[in-house]
């Protein structure tokens, strides 16, 4: 079959590779019929993510029809021509991680927990297309993938909505409102949002439907920027406004109540001296990220306030404001999604006409076209947002 592949740092390439098939008596083989370009591969392709080796199947937003499911599925679980939706997290149901609803920390899928119990202090689940660190599974920028004890976690779609109208349950979105989620908004809350890729536009249409009275998008390009002025959202260009000062302005002088960290490890700062400092630190391995958002988000924020943090981080930052985290009472909350958790409620919503996943839709290619997707998004081409594939 074809597959997306990395093969380098900056460098992916569609590579024939074997098809997959069940090795666990509980799991399923799906035909890909859609699937997309993640900000978080954009770590993997520029090399933050370690443990990634050549020919390693990229991606982990797919969905698909099964075509093949182990002995060990019950037969009114999962059936042969089901329509899926495959979240990204694997998680195997029964552990205490899975029974708390902590799906991305579920303690038995990632084969190599003892790299991730190295850099992390404790495992992660396992994730598809998302480097060993993560249990080195194949993703789904392919023709096939094997879902991962399938009855667990694939989630089956009954009504005629269209793949773009559901793909994302696979990670953007439930991340996004997850984001919004643990910020626990009051009504008459400001909420603001650093990032306005797709993750943070989600996460903009969360606060709004959890009650958020102003949500305010921080960006510096124009095209995410006007994406969330027309769906009336407050914005800042943080290249040419000094971020703390405009939200200060917005909110009477306190400060967002919630802000939410939708940027992560390569955020980048308006000011050219303070993104050199990081740029520098990195060069030299004295940290692996750049935790500009995140040092913005903790100093803006209202006494009392929540930080929300959804963007990707994956090792050591410098200059974290623990001072004014501890003395001003904030709550920090942070983790990869907890997909499974929220995929049903969020089919709702959309099934409601509440939220429309396909606004963020900019792109459209063949999969063959993946190496052009990847291109397109990084260096944000032709106002590149979002791209979805096609097998």
């Amino acid at each position: 079959m074809k597959a997306n592949c990395w093969t380098g740092r900056n460098s992916v390439e569609v590579q024939d590779v074997p098809d997959p098939s069940i090795l666990n008596s509980r799991d399923a083989i799906v035909k890909i019929t859609s699937t997309a370009i993640c900000g978080s591969d954009l770590h993997l392709l520029d090399g933050y993510v370690p443990t990634m080796e050549k020919g390693d199947v990229m991606g982990h937003e797919f969905m698909g029809e099964i075509v093949e499911v182990g002995p060990g599925i019950s037969d009114g679980k999962l059936r042969v021509g089901d329509r899926v939706v495959v979240p990204f997290p694997i998680a195997c149901g029964a552990c205490a991680s899975c029974r708390a609803e902590l799906y991305s920390c579920c303690e038995n899928t990632n084969p190599n927990a003892g790299i991730s119990e190295k850099f992390f202090g404790h495992p992660t689940s396992g994730i598809y297309g998302y480097s060993h660190l993560t249990g080195g599974f194949a993703g789904g920028q392919a023709e096939y993938a094997r879902v991962v004890l399938a009855d667990a976690n694939a989630l089956k779609i009954e009504s005629d909505l269209t793949d773009e109208e559901v793909l994302f349950l696979s990670d953007i979105l439930p991340t996004g409102y997850m984001g919004a989620d643990m910020c626990d908004i009051q009504e008459g809350d400001v909420v603001a949002v650093w990032g306005a890729g797709p993750v943070g536009q989600f996460a903009m249409d969360s606060a709004r439907v959890l009650g958020a009275e102003k949500v305010i998008a921080i960006d510096k390009e124009t095209y995410r920027l006007d994406m969330a002025a027309t769906q009336g959202y407050e914005t800042i260009d943080f290249e040419n406004t000094d971020v703390r000062s405009a939200l200060l302005e917005l909110t009477g002088g306190r400060g967002p109540d919630k802000c939410i960290d939708a940027v992560g490890m390569e955020a980048t700062h308006g000011a050219s001296h303070v993104h050199l400092y990081d740029r520098a630190k990195q060069a030299v391995r004295s940290e692996t990220d750049r935790p500009h958002a995140l040092r913005q988000a903790i100093l803006s924020c209202r006494s009392g306030g929540v930080v929300s943090v959804i963007g990707v981080y994956g090792g050591l930052i410098d200059k974290f404001p623990a001072g004014a985290w501890m003395n001003r009472s904030l709550t920090l909350r942070t983790g990869q999604c907890h997909v499974q958790r929220y995929m049903k409620p969020l089919l709702g919503l959309i099934e409601q006409g509440k939220i429309d996943p396909t606004r963020v839709i900019t792109h459209r290619l063949p999969l063959t076209e993946a190496p052009i997707g990847y291109d397109l998004f990084k260096n944000k081409k032709d106002r590149c947002e979002k791209v979805v594939l096609t097998p």
